[in-house]
């Protein structure tokens, strides 16, 4: 349908026909269908679709000519700031016929200026949920006098967290039956309905598939490449295709950053997109794209939505986006109002994982291109290295990126070593309780003492496996002059102290080396004994030290012998019958 087929205000076909606009799109066309039934709009419409001409258009006919919407005021709600200063240019030149003030309202900037543009009286008002709330709790924006009330990309204010500003603007606004309400999305998910439902009155429903956008109008081509010749293969791109404009998309900031710089340093003025630039060097950077000052834009997902720019010629997916809607945002900065375009994307080995996802949605398999070795082109910047510091800061002339002073953001010189001792604690394992709170071990060697129940568990599988007997019977072994003990040719490490706390063996001829505790008053190297040891050893050594005229009490003798006997009867009474691996184990 055209244009002039609707009872539009007379100005306002002068503004439609002074922007060129003769067709209606499909979106258009519904939109309008329903603003003359009297009904709300819901719509699932795709960027590039020409939704912001719907709403635009309608808005200014029902304060032209509705009686119930002459004098009031118009609210259109965006995202981001590139979309409402995008929606604020078309709505100059559909208006400007018109005698309506608009102006757009958005954070970043300071509060001056727009204060000072709603004292003197604004009839469209253009802003993010942010500042709108700002100037509506501070007086600045009364939301009663608002009858027209239009959100755009619905689910993106959600995803970025503005559901709860939402909701608190249109509470704020006169009931749903006195105003007109239009709502777009690129999704109609759970949460858009669900808006619909509380705040549209009586809304006209519109689909707009979205293989309908990316198919039929934009040629699309795949290239699977490795990572480290994807800029070869663009710059062999950008000179087989020649295009006048293109916007290269990158999954990162840091890797768009990275991609402007290579481009530059090959002959093509790029210049970078990102969402921590400041404000007045994206809106910058957006109207030079526009008026063709800057042919090569390179930019993340924050510019696929509401970026419009006239003719763009190609659009090239420099990673493969990891949400399959961004697919479609991306691409749709080309092929704009009825016009072709070209959609290249590069799949490398870390993103070619989204491209599933991305064909499925999308219900077509994109077609393969093969690259042969002469699309590949020389990277002049090879071997450079370009780094984002931070989002004003830049890589110098040569390429190296910022100087690494090794100072982290507080100032401090010893922020390479601050980073390197939570590598370590990391490392080490702050999980398992080893460290305190300022990183250092509690325990040596990284172990910690085992628990009760830990320790008989180990107990309890050292009796199963005899472990414990071993140690048992070491250490109640007998210790004969100057021999060694040995059971089944095992030594424990219980055998192996007794032994080296008694004596050393030296090589050779050489006296054997007593340890220092074994030394009598006399110097002599004596082994001491106990009542440990036999009685026939303890005679023997007294012997030695008093000599052979040594006498002993016969009954001491027999006594200790009886004991003796008396202890072996013992062991042999309670010894324990033998049991089976489990039934120690487990106690039965």
């Amino acid at each position: 349908m055209k244009f002039t087929e609707f009872e539009f205000n007379e100005n306002l076909q002068k503004g439609i026909a002074g922007a060129g606009f003769e067709e209606c799109t499909p979106v258009q066309a519904e939109t309008f269908k329903f603003l003359f039934e009297g009904r709300d709009i819901y719509a699932q419409s795709q960027t590039g679709t020409g939704k912001t001409g719907a709403f635009m258009i309608s808005a200014f006919h029902l304060m032209a000519e509705d009686e119930n919407f002459k004098g009031k005021k118009t609210l259109v709600i965006a995202p981001t700031r590139e979309l409402a200063v995008q929606i604020e240019q078309e709505a100059e030149l559909l208006g400007k016929e018109m005698g309506f003030s608009i102006g757009s309202f958005y954070g970043g900037v300071g509060y001056n200026s727009q204060e000072k543009k709603l004292s003197e009286g604004c009839d469209v008002i253009i802003g993010t949920p942010g500042r709108l709330i700002d100037f509506g709790k501070s007086g600045k924006i009364d939301y009663k006098e608002f009858g027209i009330c239009i959100i755009d990309e619905a689910d993106r204010l959600f995803d970025m967290g503005f559901l709860p500003d939402l909701r608190n603007i249109l509470r704020r606004m006169p009931p749903r039956e006195e105003r007109r309400t239009m709502l777009y999305s690129a999704t109609l998910s759970s949460k858009v309905g669900n808006l619909a439902w509380e705040h549209l009155n009586n809304p006209g429903e519109i689909v707009i598939e979205p293989e309908h956008v990316t198919v039929d109008a934009i040629t699309q081509e795949l290239y699977h490449v490795g990572t480290n010749e994807k800029m070869q293969l663009l710059l062999g791109l950008l000179k087989k295709e020649s295009p006048e404009t293109a916007i290269v998309f990158t999954n990162t900031k840091h890797t768009a950053y990275e991609v402007a710089k290579r481009l530059e340093h090959n002959g093509y003025k790029a210049e970078c997109l990102m969402g921590d630039l400041p404000q007045k060097k994206r809106l910058k950077i957006v109207e030079d794209t526009k008026e063709g000052k800057v042919k090569f834009l390179v930019a993340t997902d924050v510019a696929a939505r509401g970026l419009h720019i006239d003719d763009l010629a190609m659009v090239v997916n420099y990673d493969i986006p990891q949400d399959c809607e961004n697919y479609v945002h991306r691409i749709g900065r080309t092929a704009r109002a009825g016009k072709s375009g070209k959609a290249i994307s590069l799949a490398c080995e870390k993103y070619v994982y989204g491209l599933p996802a991305v064909e499925k949605y999308i219900d077509l398999k994109i077609p393969v291109a093969w690259a042969d070795d002469g699309l590949f082109v020389e990277d002049k910047s090879e071997g450079m290295r370009f780094h984002l510091r931070d989002s004003n800061s830049r890589a110098d002339r040569n390429g190296r990126g910022p100087r690494d002073d090794n100072r982290n953001r507080s100032g401090n010189r010893n922020g390479s070593r601050d980073r390197n001792r939570e590598r370590d604690r990391n490392r080490d394992g702050n999980r398992d309780g080893n460290r305190d709170r300022q990183g250092n071990k509690k325990y040596p060697y990284n172990k910690r003492p085992l628990e009760k129940s830990e320790r008989q568990v180990q107990n309890l599988v050292l009796e199963a496996s005899g472990g414990l007997d071993l140690f048992k019977e070491e250490s109640s072994a007998p210790v004969s002059q100057g021999k060694k003990v040995e059971r089944s040719g095992k030594r424990s490490n219980q055998n192996r102290k007794n032994s080296n706390r008694n004596y050393k063996k030296s090589s050779g001829d050489q006296k054997p080396k007593y340890s220092k505790n074994t030394r009598n008053r006399s110097g002599e190297d004596k082994k001491r004994v106990s009542g440990k040891n036999h009685i026939n050893d303890r005679l023997a050594y007294y012997r030695d030290k008093y000599g052979e005229d040594f006498k002993v009490d016969e009954k001491t003798v027999k006594t200790d012998k009886e004991r003796q006997r008396k202890n072996t009867k013992k062991k042999i009474d309670k010894k324990p019958e033998k049991k089976g691996f489990f039934s120690r184990l487990f106690g039965k």
